[in-house]
């Protein structure tokens, strides 16, 4: 048998023929029973695997879920809807240069493809305008994956500073999941902690922790 040691992406996975334990009947339950989710986890628990899981099946991808308990529970793949998928793992935000530079990296891509709009110069306006536009665009409401939401404030733990500025900017942005309520099918964020201290998630009051 080929075990997936170290792949987090579900797609690679099944066309690989790798092995899968199947979990998407607790994927489905989520999705069935609710729309706003945190999971926190320590690293290499599966978090990223779980998340792209979710893209693939909002992203309609019908074929990779063949056999899997979800299609049973469900009945069918649903269409295609936009994902907004930010993984903040990837980079070691040790100033605010880099920071800044991964949001705008992934800012620019989903405006690339949702458009953009000039008065729009802060992090939060951009991520909020493009949940509007991703939903007018398609009629498909958004689904929102955030993956280790708390990597940036976890490089700079030491430095207090630095912790309030990356504090403020990603809690404007997370707000938004509540401000665009009406725009937005399922949203989950993983993370290390809460950081319930830091007040990130102060004007984001509906989220299940699970």
């Amino acid at each position: 048998m080929k075990y997936p040691v170290g792949i987090q992406n579900f797609g690679e996975i099944i066309c690989g023929g790798y092995v899968y334990v199947d979990k998407t009947a607790l994927i489905w339950q989520l999705i069935d029973r609710g729309k706003y989710y945190f999971l926190s986890r320590p690293r290499r628990f599966g978090k990223s695997l779980l998340l792209s899981t979710i893209a693939a099946w909002f992203q309609g991808k019908k074929k990779l879920f063949e056999g899997l308990a979800i299609a049973n529970l469900a009945g069918e793949c649903p269409e295609e809807h936009p994902v907004l998928h930010l993984d903040l793992s990837n980079q070691t935000c040790t100033d605010v240069q880099i920071f800044n530079m991964v949001l705008n990296n992934q800012l620019n891509v989903w405006e690339e493809q949702y458009g953009k709009r000039d008065d729009e110069p802060l992090p939060s306006l951009r991520f909020g305008g493009i949940i509007q536009r991703a939903y007018n665009k398609t009629q498909k409401k958004v689904v929102i994956l955030i993956d280790e939401y708390d990597k940036p404030l976890l490089d700079v733990l030491d430095n207090e500073k630095l912790r309030e500025a990356y504090r403020i900017v990603l809690h404007d942005m997370y707000s938004n999941l509540k401000k665009y309520d009406r725009y937005i099918e399922f949203a989950i964020l993983t993370g290390i902690t809460r950081f319930s201290k830091l007040s990130i998630f102060s004007g984001l009051n509906n989220l299940n922790d699970i």
